[in-house]
């Protein structure tokens, strides 16, 4: 039994909706990334302030340089010499409008940029809380790879919207505008030359931005299919592999992929001829050519000045550099759309409930009192569980037996508080498991998969004890029958599992009972340890579990007959209910049990659940 055994509970109230059409979801994503970003709104705001002035500052420099330009053609037409002053002051003015305007520009940026690493950090910190509090079923491999993908890539996508995109956005919006009003005013002639591509460019681009935003949603719904597809083929890949399936296995991530490909393809394609014409137009070289060549017939006619020309030229090639930027970030806040509802999906993930009074336990007897579990909500959602009522006394094992799926695994999932029961009580020594603030230093477990992390060896013993002294570590390793082999290794308890060493599946498990065994809960969960092991690890993972059992309340998952021999209390559970409990001899003629003493129940015919 782990925490991964079951399917997870699907989605409560309070999880944000999702909707079929691209246009209603559009909706979705944008009140999702406003709510997300409230806490930083009034430094955006403060941000895109600045970013008006850095925009209107820009002009500073061009007028200078008109004036500039007027000096140095008014010097030169009378043949006279150059006033230094005037020059002077005029370069002055360039310099610190740039200056300034640079200036603006940096203050913008940075309280843009400590708006998005408070915003991650809080994100961050909601997401420890609210996980902290979710029950241990719902973390299977799939939502792991949610809250990884949330973690690093869609705070990483939402951080262009936040540092960057308030500034640039408003900046290349402001500053082109205010340019363009400058370009009219030194003459309307060079001002319409500035902007001659535009409504070209505007007609051409026409086509490829319609439904770019339903399109948008649709490509990360169709993206967000493929990376599901493909963690659930990598997260099977040693079974499927075994089996010889590859092929049927990963069949469905192709499907997806293909059905991605296609879709992206099919609206790609007729955009690309009339994107790259439309872009052709604000080229560098048109630009220039139409007002450069227009300036220079308006200067011949003596219209205008070389100065003026020089300086509408220039501020015609900032205006598809702001277009850019607008398109880039018209892009990027469609994909932060989406990935601020995946972050507002994982912070309304449904959490155990915490609200009962705290108490605490008067002994270790163990009570399921008429509790019923179902994987999922609603009235019509299938119970795992039925009504099921046992004791375990305190000082006593209970072993827990019967067919694959018949529900034992989601018991000692429920004791362990994994998930909460849909109805009934679990209490431990009279008190609630719910109102047990120190429940995991009274209940312990050792799961077939052992679950070490990649960290030393000395700190996957002391997990539930990081105080314990490195003398208790040995102690434990020593009860578990793995000190030797420990002390073996050339970094002894500092090996790092996973990276300096990997472990047999014996030695593995060995770990985790000595883990259990520092940690000396008075109630113990015990998944068979020694089911997947070969028999010399059985043996000494057998000896290591009879020091840890006794004198404690154990719950025991058997799988085989010839492990429950002995054992105070024996559970047959089927189709989620209780269908026996009592010794070896009171249930020996009960046709459900002798069923299971004849099949010899084996570890590879369990099904998800036990």
């Amino acid at each position: 039994m782990t925490a991964t055994d079951a399917p997870t509970r699907a989605p409560a109230a309070g999880s944000t909706e999702r909707a079929a059409d691209p246009k209603d979801q559009q909706r979705l994503d944008i009140r999702a990334l406003k709510d997300l970003l409230r806490p930083v709104a009034g430094s955006l705001t403060a941000g895109r302030a600045l970013a008006v002035v850095s925009g209107v500052l820009a002009v500073v420099p061009y007028i200078a340089l008109v004036q500039l330009g007027a000096v140095l053609l008014d010097a030169a037409g009378t043949g006279t010499a150059v006033g230094g002053a005037e020059v002077d002051r005029w370069l002055r003015i360039l310099l610190i409008g740039f200056a300034l305007r640079l200036a603006v520009y940096f203050m913008a940026l940075v309280i843009t940029h400590v708006a998005d690493i408070r915003l991650g950090h809080l994100i961050r910190q909601r997401m420890v809380r609210r996980f902290s509090r979710v029950p241990l079923v719902w973390f299977t491999s799939t939502n792991s790879g949610r809250v990884r993908k949330a973690l690093q890539d869609d705070i990483g996508t939402i951080h262009n919207l936040i540092a960057h995109r308030p500034v640039e956005a408003t900046n290349a919006v402001v500053m082109p505008l205010t340019l363009m009003v400058y370009a009219f005013v030194i003459d309307w002639r060079l001002g319409l030359l500035a902007i001659a591509t535009l409504p070209l460019y505007a007609a051409a681009m026409t086509i490829p931005m319609r439904g770019m935003n339903e399109k948008t949603v649709e490509m990360d719904r169709k993206l967000g299919a493929v990376s599901a597809r493909m963690v659930e083929f990598v997260t099977g890949i040693t079974v499927v592999k075994a089996f010889g399936r590859v092929g049927r296995a990963h069949r469905a991530y192709q499907d997806a992929a293909r059905e991605f490909g296609q879709f992206y393809y099919a609206w790609v394609r007729p955009l690309i001829t009339v994107s790259a014409l439309g872009s052709s137009l604000l080229a560098v070289p048109l630009v220039l050519l139409v007002n450069v060549g227009g300036g220079a017939w308006l200067v011949s006619q003596g219209v205008v000045t070389a100065a003026d020309v020089l300086a509408t030229a220039l501020i015609a090639l900032l205006i598809p550099y702001g277009l850019e930027v607008l398109m880039h970030s018209m892009w990027s806040q469609q994909l932060a759309g989406a990935s601020a509802r995946r972050l507002t999906d994982l912070l309304r993930t449904p959490v155990l409930a915490d609200d009962a009074d705290r108490v605490m336990p008067s002994g270790h007897d163990v009570v399921f009192d008429h509790v019923s579990y179902s994987y999922g909500d609603g009235p019509d959602a299938d119970l795992a569980l039925d009504d099921v009522s046992l004791t375990l006394r305190e000082g006593t094992v209970t072993a827990l037996v019967g067919p694959s799926g018949s529900g034992k695994s989601t018991i000692a999932t429920l004791l362990a508080r994994f998930d909460a029961p849909r109805s009934g009580t679990i209490s431990l020594g009279g008190a609630p498991i719910d109102g047990i603030d120190d429940l995991y230093a009274r209940v312990g477990f050792v799961l077939q998969d052992p679950q070490l992390p990649s960290v030393s060896l000395r700190d996957n013993i002391a997990l539930g004890r990081p105080d314990a002294t490195d003398e208790q570590v040995r102690d434990a390793a020593r009860a578990a029958r793995v000190l030797d082999e420990i002390e073996a290794l050339p970094d002894g308890f500092d090996t790092v599992y996973g990276v300096d060493t990997g472990l047999s599946g014996g030695q593995a498990q060995r770990i985790a009972i000595a883990r259990a065994i520092l940690v000396d809960a008075p109630v113990l969960i015990l998944d068979e340890a020694t089911a997947l092991t070969d028999p010399e690890a059985q043996h000494q993972i057998q000896q290591a579990l009879s020091d840890l059992v006794r004198g404690k309340t154990v719950l025991l998952i058997a799988h085989r007959p010839e492990v429950i021999k002995g054992v105070d209390q024996i559970v047959l559970v089927d189709g989620g209910r209780v269908a026996a409990v009592g010794t070896h001899d009171e249930l020996v003629d009960h046709p459900g049990y002798a069923h299971l003493r004849e099949t010899g129940t084996h570890p590879s015919d369990r099904g998800a659940d036990e």
